[in-house]
């Protein structure tokens, strides 16, 4: 019911938006003004996948229209924990309850990029997917620049599917992946193909990574395993006030509170699916341990992902060290997982940002995100889902790949970050050509460039991997 509230409450926004442009309200961006735009994500929460998304996006905006011609702010749930990130960037309160933030805020920009991966499903709140949706609508509403990027499309309730065929139809959704693609054009939603965004994050030198592992007991040789698990059943998360009212009065539900008025999916089922989940994946890494030497971690790029590292760690009989997002920010955490011989991730962005150093990951998926990469990659075998009758066997089966074959794996996939590069470029095109079509007058740049001038600076290692695979 709080979730239908919440749609209702800024589908209301957005129709009333439109009526106020069309009536004279509102000021549009004149030339010779620095171009105002909002950037809509779930920042603040030490998510590193998030975090670094939008660290590339602004790099890359900035690099196309140039500094000089850009005013840009980004949402954050917690100025403390995004401080120190995205430097020359204005960051703003994201409030729990959203829609009457998004009516005043969004109004004062000259445009939307909507940045959160999940950004068009119910797997994770209908609450997410509501925001985003009313950013890119309210933007559109006002005939402003409305852009999605690098976004990912699931299964979503018929709702809020129905909201994002009605207010994103004039705005433009570029997808890291076909899949996503084809669902929102199903629902007449301009799209275009592109990648995610993380592909041109440089985190720390390669020597903060190894001593952030001597620190936690590593030796300096032997191979290093990095785990990155998550609660897969914990979502999606839900608006309650009558929970929230209980909390407070009581203290129920205090086990399944995630922020405000928002609760975590619980109860028997769900633990019990938990409870395997975190068991399959010890007893693998156990038995892997058994056969080969390795230096095991448990990596939470998000915060949340505490509790299942600790668990798991516990597990295996303690003694394994625990890197969280709450001590590590994103420049140390990627450092530190491309210094890692192995991964096994229920984290999206815990095998993309590792990539570039070609380290060989297999993936534990709960929706589309990791499928779809895998499949991109060819790598089906080291594909699990979090769910698998099998989990353990699998699970074991694929660190088995990755000690056997690590090498031709990470040989056999290094073009990959390049071609990423180079959807990530036309991505830059995609939007120099939106902005184009949206402000006439906006000085883009003329003259010739090469696709590498679409991107933002990129790192000595990214230039190896263009200069023997572009």
């Amino acid at each position: 019911m709080m979730d239908f509230f919440l749609e209702a409450w800024v589908s209301g926004i957005i129709e009333g938006k439109k009526v106020q442009w069309m009536m004279g309200k509102g000021e549009p961006w004149r030339a010779g003004e620095k171009l105002k735009l909002l950037f809509a994500g779930y920042n603040g929460t030490r998510n590193t996948g998030s975090d670094v998304r939008v660290e590339e996006m602004l790099r890359q905006v900035r690099r196309i229209l140039g500094s000089e011609h850009v005013d840009l702010t980004m949402m954050t749930f917690n100025f403390d924990r995004s401080r120190g990130y995205f430097e020359g960037t204005s960051q703003v309160h994201l409030p729990d309850i959203f829609p009457p933030f998004l009516a005043n805020e969004v109004p004062k920009h000259h445009g939307v990029v909507a940045c959160e991966g999940s950004m068009f499903k119910s797997k994770f709140a209908n609450a997410l997917a509501t925001m985003m949706i009313g950013s890119l609508g309210i933007a559109a509403a006002e005939n402003k620049l409305s852009v999605g990027y690098g976004a990912e499309a699931g299964q979503m309730d018929p709702l809020v599917a129905k909201m994002c065929g009605r207010y994103c139809k004039n705005s433009l959704v570029i997808t890291r992946n076909e899949e996503s693609r084809k669902l929102l054009r199903e629902l007449g939603v301009p799209t275009e193909l592109g990648t995610d965004t993380a592909w041109t994050f440089e985190p720390l030198g390669a020597e903060y990574g190894q001593k952030a592992l001597r620190d936690v007991g590593w030796d300096g040789k032997t191979p290093v395993l990095v785990v990155c698990p998550i609660n897969p059943f914990e979502w999606p998360v839900k608006a309650s006030i009558a929970k929230a009212a209980l909390r407070s009065v009581t203290g129920a539900y205090e086990k399944s509170h995630y922020r405000g008025p928002y609760f975590h999916h619980a109860g028997p089922e769900a633990d019990r699916a938990y409870e395997y989940y975190l068991t399959s994946i010890a007893n693998a890494v156990a038995a892997f341990r058994q056969k080969r030497n390795v230096f095991v971690i448990m990596a939470a790029t998000e915060r949340l992902d505490a509790r299942p590292c600790k668990r798991i760690a516990e597990k295996l009989g303690g003694g394994v060290p625990v890197l969280t997002s709450e001590d590590y920010n994103m420049y140390q955490m990627v450092s530190i997982l491309r210094a890692c011989r192995m991964m096994v991730s229920s984290r999206y962005h815990g095998i993309v940002t590792s990539m570039p150093a070609l380290v060989p990951s297999a993936g534990i998926t709960m929706d589309e995100r990791i499928r779809n990469l895998m499949k991109d990659r060819g790598h089906r075998e080291l594909l699990m889902h979090v769910d698998d009758p099998d989990l353990e066997e699998r699970t074991l089966a694929a660190l088995e790949i990755l000690d056997r074959e690590g090498e031709r794996i990470a040989d056999d996939r290094a073009p990959d970050p390049v071609r990423n590069l180079k959807l990530m470029a036309r991505m830059g095109v995609y939007f120099e050509e939106e902005v184009q079509r949206r402000y006439p007058e906006f000085p883009t740049r003329r003259g010739e460039w090469s696709w590498e001038d679409y991107l933002p600076p990129m790192n000595d290692g990214l230039k190896e991997l263009v200069t023997a695979y572009g």
